[in-house]
């Protein structure tokens, strides 16, 4: 039987038009972007088209903004981050769910800068007045949009107007991997200094990321190099990844209004299966308040680690966690910041453009089964 695929928050499928893309690049602009001929012209075109489909697909067609292209997610918090943090005197303010990439780049800090860490209430949410507080003397806030591991939706926006209140002159950064090309992720109407995004979260290439910075907000790049990117980013361009990205980016905002109503009925037929079996789960975030893409679920008594691997054996392929330490896991910081009980494995179920009801139902038949036999 065909594995089944519901581990999209994890990475997705690069998608076809996207593949055909970055190979057309690779065997047709193979120059360096910065060289004066016309093979780099040729791959410069291709960066720049991409360019113009990432301000567009962020709701910056005017230029508010402009893209620094990263290695991934992980660069682009980084860049953000720590390059905020050399150019502020102050703390550096995160949420209690972020993700490593933001979480670690901060700690790199400790000792040098004040790290707060603002607390959530179990339905993983932030309370703007408490950002708020927190930022006072803050150099950087950094806000995780969706969470990656529950799906948790912040309400960024007010929680960045409540921040600047407080202080107008620090950098709000927000780490958009599992929310762009999933919400609607508009860099004018959040009103924050930096958005980092990753192009394999949407059926994009790996390896490839961007950092939307606004105009006139200043970073230290991480390391120097050519000049390259204003000399934010040294180093030789990847045009061919960044075409890619460029793609995959205007597809998934385009594909956004018709997928978020699929993936709603897709968590539907999980969760009516879920409870017809009568089998005893939690919905970690409700409906309200997740990413349509990203369904995670609580199963009294059921080890995280055994369930990953049973599933994992019968060929359905999803993310679980635990808020403690298992043989075979670390515990989560962010099931523990929820308060999840220390006895509940958590499941999650994750989207992408190509997954299918007939996927989800048969995955769900097969979690409702093993679920039960592992039940202590």
């Amino acid at each position: 039987m065909t594995p089944i695929y519901l581990d999209n928050a994890a990475s997705t499928r690069t998608g076809d038009e996207v593949v055909a893309l970055m190979t057309e690049v690779m065997r047709t602009a193979w120059g360096n972007p910065s060289a004066a001929h016309p093979q780099g012209a040729a791959a410069r075109a291709y960066i720049e088209t991409a360019r113009t489909r990432m301000l567009a697909a962020l709701g910056d067609a005017k230029g508010a903004g402009d893209i620094v292209w990263t290695s991934g997610c992980t660069e682009a918090d980084a860049l953000a981050v720590l390059g905020a943090a050399q150019v502020r005197e102050g703390s550096i303010v995160l949420t209690a769910v972020e993700h490593p990439a933001v979480s670690a780049a901060a700690k790199k800090l400790e000792g040098k800068r004040q790290v707060i860490t603002i607390p959530v209430g179990t339905d993983g949410l932030v309370d703007p007045d408490a950002a708020a507080d927190a930022a006072v003397g803050a150099a950087v806030v950094a806000i995780v949009m969706v969470q990656n591991e529950i799906g948790v939706t912040q309400p960024v926006a007010a929680i960045a107007s409540a921040v600047r209140r407080r202080n107008p002159a620090c950098h709000i950064h927000v780490d958009a991997a599992q929310a762009f090309g999933h919400v609607p992720v508009d860099a004018g109407a959040l009103a924050v200094d930096s958005i980092a995004i990753a192009g394999h979260k949407l059926h994009g290439p790996k390896g490839v990321g961007a950092l939307w910075l606004r105009t006139g907000v200043t970073v230290e790049p991480l390391w120097v190099g050519g000049g390259q990117q204003r000399g934010l980013r040294g180093g030789t361009q990847d045009a061919p990844g960044t075409a890619g990205l460029g793609l995959a980016a205007e597809r998934a905002v385009a594909a956004l209004p018709t997928a978020r109503t699929r993936w709603l009925e897709l968590a539907n037929i999980a969760t009516t299966r879920l409870d017809a079996a009568k089998l005893a789960y939690r919905q970690l975030v409700p409906d309200q308040r997740r990413a349509p893409h990203i369904l995670a679920l609580g199963f009294k008594g059921v080890p995280a680690a055994a369930l990953r691997t049973v599933l994992s054996s019968r060929g359905v392929y999803v993310s679980t966690g635990s808020s403690c330490a298992e043989r075979d896991e670390k515990p989560s910081a962010v099931l523990a910041a929820i308060e999840l009980p220390e006895d509940t494995g958590m499941c999650r179920l994750s989207f992408g453009l190509d997954t299918t009801a007939d996927d989800v139902e048969r995955a769900i038949s097969i979690i409702i089964d093993v679920a039960a036999t592992l039940k202590k």
